[in-house]
């Protein structure tokens, strides 16, 4: 089978061979015009493969399993770091997968790819408090281990792409025509839809860390969580950060520092300012899926709320029956000298989160301080973005304050 570029070579080809044949007619036309059509064809259905290849997440290992059950399964971390340090460890199965991480990513791994799906696992199978996972010293009930269910934004319901391999843009209606009522003979209004696009583009992630080379041998169910939770834990937290505000130096800009969010100021009380910010939400025309997020110092004043008798009014009232999540990841210093808290509204469907890259871990086993110690020296990073597809779809409060 030929490639695209060849044959749109020989389209190329063709065409001037049936231009030059244009004003003598005859069969050399013809038969010109006939392979431009043929090729025609074929380039339609190349473009498709490639296009359909660029968004294959992968082929199955074994045809009768899924992947990502095998990997839940098989996948060790612990066996693919020790593996790529080179010491004697069987990963043939961790070296096998790596091919269909790199198709996913569409690129080449900087040292080795690790599935997102080995840090669901926990969360899928887990129903006590991880006291039994390691040694209670680890308290591993404290770590978040998975990066799609333990991720606070990804929870309230983020829009995740995944298996993404070049900048991403997503057309957006800004504006529609405008309808209006005329009389019988009269002209109709004029107007154009505006549209415009939300994009996405990779920001990196990561750290370096050194782990000793006993924890990378040990085969235990106990050390290989702990390591999926320690990278997992780190990596959802940034993620989350950068999803609600973000903006810094290399950073995805998140839904605070996104222009356009409706804003409320702080109405007397939070009970009020909810009610504020639901009404704006309402008059944007915001779907229905929404809910609140925000610290737990404004967790810590909703509680403190009486009635005129003294009475607790109670979270539910205060957020108007609304769905809320208080998390310590939502920043706490939005003034200027305050201690401004963030609090937004919105529908969360509406955040998009972006991911190019599993997770990509490579492994130094000769790094000067490590290898004195015989330990071997980490660098883990992914790759993603944010972006918000309709900015008036979250409301923000101004001026929270938590004395």
């Amino acid at each position: 089978m030929l490639k695209l570029s060849e044959l749109l070579e020989k389209r190329a080809a063709a065409f001037a061979r049936m231009k030059s044949a244009q004003e003598e007619g005859g069969d050399t036309f013809d038969q010109a015009e006939t392979e431009v059509r043929d090729l025609d064809a074929q380039i339609k259905r190349a473009r498709s493969i490639d296009d359909m290849e660029r968004r294959e997440a992968g082929t199955p290992l074994h045809g009768d399993r899924q992947l990502d059950t095998e990997i839940r399964s098989r996948f060790s971390l612990a066996r693919a770091v020790a593996g790529a340090a080179g010491l004697a460890v069987d990963w043939g199965f961790e070296r096998e997968v790596q091919q269909e991480l790199q198709q996913r990513s569409g690129r080449a791994a900087k040292g080795i790819l690790v599935p997102t799906e080995i840090f669901e696992r926990r969360v899928l199978t887990s129903t006590g408090d991880g006291a039994a996972i390691v040694p209670t010293d680890y308290r591993p009930d404290l770590y978040i281990s998975a990066l799609t269910a333990a991720s606070v934004v990804r929870g309230l319901g983020a829009t995740v792409l995944t298996g993404l391999t070049g900048n991403l843009e997503i057309p957006r209606e800004a504006a529609s025509p405008a309808i209006g009522w005329v009389a019988e003979n009269s002209a109709l209004p004029t107007g154009d839809a505006d549209f415009d696009s939300v994009t996405l583009s990779p920001k990196h992630a990561g750290a370096i860390t050194e782990w000793s080379r006993n924890m990378v041998m040990q085969s235990s169910p106990q050390v290989e969580q702990l390591l999926r939770n320690m990278l997992a834990r780190d990596l959802a937290l940034a993620i989350d950060r950068a999803a609600i505000k973000g903006g810094g130096a290399n950073e995805p800009d998140g839904i605070l520092s996104t222009a356009g969010i409706q804003t409320q100021a702080y109405a007397a009380s939070i009970m009020d300012t909810t009610a504020e910010m639901i009404a704006k939400a309402d008059v944007a025309n915001v779907d229905a899926r929404r809910s609140f997020l925000t610290t737990n110092g404004v967790k810590k004043i909703a509680l403190k709320t009486k009635d005129g008798d003294g009475l607790p009014i109670g979270i539910p009232t205060i957020f108007h029956n609304e769905p809320v999540t208080f998390n310590n990841q939502v920043p706490t210093n939005l003034g200027t000298g305050t201690d401004e808290h963030g609090l937004i509204y919105g529908d969360w469907s509406e955040l998009l989160i972006g991911i190019w890259s599993e997770l990509d871990i490579l492994v130094n086993p000769y790094e000067a301080s490590a290898y004195a110690k015989g330990n071997i020296s980490i660098r883990a990073m992914a790759t993603v973005d944010c972006a918000v597809r309709h900015a008036a779809a979250f409301v923000s409060a101004t001026g929270v304050e938590v004395a």
